[in-house]
């Protein structure tokens, strides 16, 4: 079998780093994968040692030209199926390429918003089967009217071993200049609007009072990075906080803090609380998308409503407070993670679809 990946996010992000997954799991199943992907992308240097790698031009959804250059390509390597992976193009423009050479079409669907009515009528015809990663954004589909024998959900994974061995807390403390004493919470997120900053900083002008070594670090880039920077500054809360940047060696770090938070608004499944738990740190999150399919109140975790920083400071407080309850959850998120969120399971559901729509037996 052979499958041909369209993946155009420029940044080893989430979706990303899940189509590395998979390109490692179908490997070794012996699915011959080809990755197209933009020139100069991250996953573009990552994925040569399990995929062929054809990194073409992309200019994002109205690169119409990127239309012709996959098609060739699609004539070219002969693909089974080709697999959908992103937006920024690859959702329209390569199935449009695939149904020009009369290739099966599959989508991966990330995220948890409705769609448009027109996108309903016209986008969602273009593919053979829809994935989704979380069975919310399997609920949203279905509820705008995608039948149910053109969805399957394929939970998103995380690789175990590389959240495994955290850093010491001392290591933590001295690599972002921070204090053993103090009470550390982290958040790991693009600056983007839905992920919510904003609740956590509300929530954290309620908690300086009852708990002064409270702290936040802050890790991810984004576009609303400096606007949360201003608010930070401007309301006095600049020593709680640390915007400790992108970095490729979080899983050195999220083990070692206190707490990992997600005040999510819209959440397709959430990745970081996939590490978080992988990583044995609990988590304070809220009910948002796919996020309670990871996060189950009173067992794996807290859980607050969405935009509620009273709700969000209330939870870190009770957390915070009670290491052991902390120590406990975070154990039984991490199992919970581990049986349900593996790469090997994400491989094989995927490989299924493919075996189904191509009609062949199973492993």
């Amino acid at each position: 079998m052979k499958v041909m990946h369209i993946e155009t996010g420029r940044h080893l992000y989430g979706g990303a780093r899940q189509v590395l997954y998979l390109l490692r799991g179908l490997k070794e199943h012996g699915v011959d994968s080809v990755l197209v992907c933009p020139e100069g992308s991250a996953i573009e240097s990552a994925a040569g040692d399990v995929a062929r790698v054809c990194a073409l031009p992309w200019g994002g959804d109205l690169d119409l030209a990127g239309v012709p250059r996959v098609r060739r390509l699609i004539r070219s390597e002969s693909p089974d199926i080709v697999h959908l992976h992103s937006r920024r193009g690859a959702d329209t423009l390569g199935a449009l390429a695939a149904i020009a050479t009369r290739t099966r079409v599959v989508l991966s669907r990330r995220v948890d918003n409705p769609e448009s009515a027109v996108a309903l009528a016209l986008k969602y015809r273009l593919y053979d089967h829809v994935i989704t990663i979380s069975e919310a954004i399997a609920r949203v589909l279905s509820e705008q009217g995608v039948t149910q024998d053109r969805l399957t959900c394929v939970p998103s994974a995380v690789d175990m071993t590389e959240w495994a061995t955290p850093a010491t807390r001392s290591e933590l403390c001295a690599e972002f200049s921070l204090l053993e004493s103090q009470k550390l919470v982290g958040m790991a997120a693009q600056f983007i609007p839905r992920k919510g900053h904003d609740t956590l900083i509300d929530a954290l002008r309620r908690l300086v009072d009852p708990l002064p070594e409270v702290h936040v670090l802050l890790f991810g880039k984004g576009p609303q990075q400096e606007v949360v920077q201003k608010r930070v500054e401007s309301e006095g809360l600049a020593q709680h906080v640390t915007f400790a940047g992108y970095r490729d060696d979080l899983p050195r770090w999220l083990g070692a803090l206190d707490l990992v938070g997600h005040p999510a608004r819209r959440e397709g499944l959430g990745v970081a609380l996939l590490q978080a738990a992988a990583a044995g740190v609990a988590i304070v999150a809220a009910d948002a998308g796919g996020i309670p399919e990871i996060v189950r109140p009173g067992e794996t975790g807290w859980l607050v409503p969405p935009d509620r920083a009273e709700d969000l400071a209330e939870a870190i407080l009770e957390a915070l407070a009670h290491p052991d309850l902390r120590e406990a959850r975070a154990t039984a998120a991490r199992e919970h993670v581990r049986k349900r969120f593996s790469i090997d399971a994400m491989t094989r559901g995927n490989l299924a679809i493919y075996q189904r729509l191509l009609g062949v037996q199973g492993q």
